[in-house]
């Protein structure tokens, strides 16, 4: 007995969206660790504002046995990956910044 193997044609990302009527909408997620200092927020928040952006969330918490640590999460909705990486960037080169990681979210958003 022999078995008909059905295969479907691949379609890239984009051909899907066509078909279903769908645009994509992307927020750029960046997670930085740093030591806990009183100016690293602002100067955080600062790669923003200048940009006159207003991040859709941002999180901070200090970690650490004494508090000594501060974690952040900003995202930013629409913000493409190109500024994105040029942004995380310029957070790892804050006084203070350990490591700062950059990912992207996308939302399929159906017409």
């Amino acid at each position: 007995m022999q078995y008909l193997e059905s295969r479907r044609p691949d379609r890239s990302a984009s051909d899907l969206r066509a078909a279903v009527g769908a645009t994509t909408r992307t927020t750029a997620c960046f997670s930085l660790n740093a030591r806990s200092t009183p100016g690293l927020m602002p100067r955080v928040l600062e790669l923003f504002a200048k940009r006159d952006l207003v991040p859709s969330a941002f999180v901070a918490r200090t970690e650490g046995r004494d508090g000594d640590e501060l974690s952040i999460d900003v995202q930013m909705e629409g913000m493409d990956r190109e500024l994105a990486d040029y942004v995380a960037r310029c957070m790892r080169q804050i006084v203070g910044v350990e490591v700062v990681l950059v990912s992207e979210k996308r939302f399929a958003v159906t017409a």
